[in-house]
Parts: C-alpha cells; structure tokens; sequence
C-alpha cells in the first residue's frame, strides 16, 4: 500500500558543520522549514509507520510496525465496516487544511470529504458510501470545504528563523542559549568548522524523519552520510515515571470503566507470553495508530530512547507564541487533536476530537477564527463507527462480543489454540510454567501501554509486570 509523496519543491538550509567530525552542529530554518519539520508532530502514527515501512530503509517504531501488519491480516468481517479498517490502516490528519499548505510534503494523500445530498440534511463524513443518520441516503457527494483565506499557510509567522541542532533543539538566533551552545558545541572556531548549503527536497525530509526516531544525530544522518539509519535500538524503559509526570490519569479504584485482560504469564522467565483479551483491548491498542505523534510524545518526554523526535515537541511548548501566526496554530502542535469520528466510547488515553465549523459559506478549525459579528455553526461529521440510525456514537472499531490473543510485542489474532501454543512454543515456555494473572487497563496502565509500544518490543510484560523504575530491557549496542 503505497502513499503519494510530492517532489515539486526544494528548500535552501545552511548549516555550520564541524570538519574534523563530519557532523553538522546547527542549521539555520526559515519559516518554510520550521513549518515541515513541526508537522511532524502532527501526523497519526498509522502515516509514519507506512511512511517508514516504505523507506529505503525499513524502521521498525516499537511494536507500532506489528499492530499495523495485524489489522492488514485480520478479516475485515471483525471489524464494524470497511470504514473501520481504513481508519486504521490510512488514518487522517486534524491539521491536514495546514499541512496541505507546506513547502514540502512528505505525504501528499488526498483527504476528500464528503455531504449527504439531502435538501436538508446537514452531515458530512470522510468516508463514501456511509449511510446518513437523518434521511438513509448513502453519503456519497464530494465536496471542497471553502476554506477561510485566513488558513493560509502552515504554523509559524512568516519571516520567523530559528536554529535547529543536530539532535532537533529548536532555539531562537541570538538568544542568550543560542550564544552558550555556540560554546559548547564548538561552534565558534572558524579553524575546524564551515558553512555549507544544502538543497533540501522531500526525501531529505522523509530520511529526517526516520532518522530522528533511531538517532541523536539526524541531520548528520540526513546530511553527511549517505549511509542507512540506525537500527532502532531498544532501551530500558521507566514508563511509570514518564507517564504518571507528563499525564496523571485516574486509578483503577476511581475509573467507572476499566478493561479487563487475562496475561498468560511465565513463572520462570516474568514475562507475558501473551493475553487474553476482549475487543475493548484490541480496540484501545489499535487506536495508537490513529494518534498523533505529538499527544504520544507529551506522554513520554522522560523516557530514555535512541530518538530525538521529542525534541521538537519540547520545542514547540517552550516557544513562544508570538513565533506562531496565532495562538490556535501553536495549540494545534501542543495539542493535537483526532479527526472527528476518530475516537470511541470509553476512549482511556483523554485525547479529544476537532471541531469544525462554518460561518456563512466558509470553514474553519477554531471558532476563535470567526469574526464576532458573524453566525456560525459546527459541522456534523458521521461516525464511521456508528451501529444503528439512533446510536451516532462509534463503540469502537470491532465487531463485539469477540476474543482475541496479543502477544508481548502485540501480534493481534483471533482466539487460536494453534497460535497459542506456537507462541509458547516460539518462547520455550512449556505449558507447566504458565499461570494467568488478570489486570485492569485504566487511563494509567493505557498511557504506559502506549509509551512501551514506541520503544519496546515487549509492550505487556513492561507495561503489566515491570515496576516503574525497574530496567526491563537491555539496550541494544
């Protein structure tokens, strides 16, 4: 399944390099650029692991690569509809009326959108052949939302520069912290440094990318050497202290809804082989694909990794915001949001979905963007989830009531004896060393279960039996 990537356009980037180390110290980004590399925060995770598997290069994100491959091998008859499925696999973009306007665009896939033709009916979806709520006709009438002229442009103001450092630093020019890395990088000998420039187009943007998740270095990687990333490398995880600092969430005792999951366990070994577990689970894992990166970024600011794609995120929540062209393009990268439709009842992670809305013939992402004097309303986006002309609320993307299995590195199949044992057997577990230990998910254990799935490869043993602050997993050398 490929994706359409752009290649129209190039951008010029200077940047100091050190000689002796062949490595770049800093480059200089005008608002082209800075708007490119602040989108990353805004695309699903479902795009990026696409975006990745298509690489020169493969990377595997955690276990993000493995949910992905299971949603394309399961039936699509467990899933509510096609509709379902294609949120998952092809996940859409909140902030896609900005991303649309990039100098570079690293994924160019049309986002159509789609109205009711009914005379008085008042629905939109992203998705064809959708049944509307009001007058049962298929929602199949594709239309160009008319865009505010307001929404020209991506996220910062034009004219804006900053520095970027090799691991992703975002920093204002001529700032007192601007003078002291100057110093502390080096970067003041003219004997052992020089000034190159570099013609940067969409693959450039693509490596940089990737390479940010595997290493500290990545326009060095990018740049300097035409030699494959890194390995994604796994490293010891305190999830428990990244989590619980960024996102307090309520406990188990406090949540009116929790998930129950069965762990088969190893006695001798402490680690899940893997679990039983209902839809709600498989329903809560697979939404990781549709979020983000910048909410699960949030979540993990403290977690040690080989990446430096959090850099950004930090970037972005120290600067200040008349760097951005509104306060609402700022909130856009500190907060992205789903595209409505997106979540689910009982959704634990906290993530909320946009709105849109519509003042006389024009569309906008805030309601802040809508001039005082004039009337607006929010539009009504259908739930692909939705089970029945009366129940406009998606309960989530599977079919209910059904039994799945997860592994520890979240391989997603159907209720299987045969895959059962073939996990056990895989791990050399017999099957008088196992015992089932049951757990509850609140918002906690599921802010946990989606750190470990971006750095681990072993997602429920160091989300389940790892105490926070315990090394679970040696780093790879």
């Amino acid at each position: 399944m490929g994706q359409k990537v752009s290649d129209a356009k190039n951008i010029s980037l200077k940047a100091l390099v050190d000689k002796k180390r062949n490595r770049v110290i800093f480059v200089e980004a005008d608002n082209d650029f800075i708007d490119v590399l602040f989108s990353f925060l805004t695309l699903p995770m479902g795009k990026i692991v696409r975006l990745a598997r298509d690489h020169s290069t493969q990377l595997e994100i955690g276990c993000m690569n493995k949910l992905y491959q299971s949603i394309e091998k399961l039936d699509v008859q467990v899933f509510r509809s096609n509709a379902c499925r294609d949120m998952l696999l092809l996940p859409r973009c909140a902030a896609y009326s900005y991303c649309k306007n990039l100098k570079l665009k690293i994924i160019d896939d049309a986002e159509p959108t789609f109205r009711c033709s009914g005379v008085y009916c008042l629905w939109w979806s992203y998705f064809a052949a959708v049944r509307c709520p009001s007058c049962s006709s298929a929602i199949t009438s594709q239309v160009d939302l008319p865009v505010d002229e307001f929404l020209g442009g991506a996220f910062v103001k034009e004219g804006a520069r900053v520095i970027i450092t090799d691991d992703l630093q975002v920093i204002p020019p001529l700032s007192a912290a601007s003078i002291s890395l100057f110093t502390k990088l080096g970067a003041t000998n003219s004997n052992t440094t020089e000034e190159l420039t570099f013609n940067i187009g969409v693959e450039q943007v693509l490596n940089l990318l990737v390479s940010s998740f595997v290493s500290k270095t990545p326009f060095t990687e990018t740049l300097l050497k035409p030699n494959p990333v890194p390995k994604l490398g796994y490293v010891n995880l305190s999830q428990g202290k990244c989590i619980e600092s960024q996102m307090s969430g309520a406990s188990i005792n406090e949540e009116k809804e929790s998930i129950s999951v069965k762990l088969i366990v190893s006695k001798s070994k402490n680690v899940v082989c893997y679990a039983e577990v209902r839809e709600d689970f498989v329903n809560l894992i697979f939404s990781f694909l549709t979020l983000p990166l910048g909410f699960i970024l949030k979540q993990m600011l403290d977690s040690p990794w080989k990446g430096c794609i959090d850099q950004l995120c930090k970037g972005v929540l120290d600067f200040d915001e008349q760097f951005f062209r509104t306060n609402y393009h700022k909130e856009l990268l500190c907060n992205p949001k789903l595209v409505p439709g997106f979540s689910y009842e009982n959704n634990l992670l906290g993530i909320e979905e946009a709105v849109s809305y519509m003042y006389g013939n024009k569309w906008v992402p805030d309601r802040s963007l809508i001039p005082s004097n004039e009337s607006w309303k929010a539009l009504k986006f259908l739930d692909p989830k939705s089970h029945g002309n009366k129940d406009y609320n998606g309960r989530g993307f599977l079919k209910e009531p059904t039994i799945f299995i997860v592994t520890d590195n979240l391989d997603v199949r159907r209720v299987s004896p045969i895959f059962q044992l073939s996990v056990l057997n895989d791990l050399k577990v017999h099957f008088t060393d196992v015992e089932d230990r049951t757990v509850h998910v609140g918002k906690n254990e599921a802010l946990r279960l989606l750190v470990a799935s971006v750095v681990s490869d072993s997602v429920l043993t160091n989300a389940f039996l790892r105490k926070p602050k315990e090394p679970s997993i040696e780093q790879e050398q």
